[in-house]
């Protein structure tokens, strides 16, 4: 079973910063894609980053240049700094890895985890 736990979410006054982080843990032999995701109150789900095994990154536009997305390998955990934080940006903010679970042929899964709430308000 794999398990991912994320931490740092809380309120923030706008211009302010804050770190998340996820970790993974459970049966791993190798995590490919890290990323980010949001959700704010009735809108969808949206992809804020995600980072390759190799490193390479890709941002949302709206984040460009205040996020920075990384990644610790032999920790199993993705990053997400974000920096000069507005109202716009608050939201549950999800992790997901894309993990190979044993070296068989298909073991490789999504996995979310649960949700960590980011407000930012004065």
């Amino acid at each position: 079973q794999v398990q991912l736990v994320e931490s740092g979410g809380d309120l923030v006054q706008p211009g302010g910063s804050l770190r998340l982080s996820c970790a993974a843990s459970g049966t791993i032999s190798s995590i490919y894609t890290m990323a980010w995701y949001r959700q704010a109150p009735g809108k969808q789900r949206e992809l804020v980053a995600d980072i390759s095994s190799g490193g390479s990154t890709n941002y949302a536009d709206s984040v460009k240049g205040r996020f920075t997305i990384s990644r610790d390998n032999a920790k199993n955990t993705v990053y997400l700094q974000m920096n000069s934080l507005n109202s716009e940006d608050t939201a549950v903010y999800y992790c997901k890895m894309n993990i190979r679970r044993t070296i068989y042929f298909n073991d490789v899964y999504d996995y979310w985890g649960q949700g960590t709430q980011v407000t930012v308000s004065s």
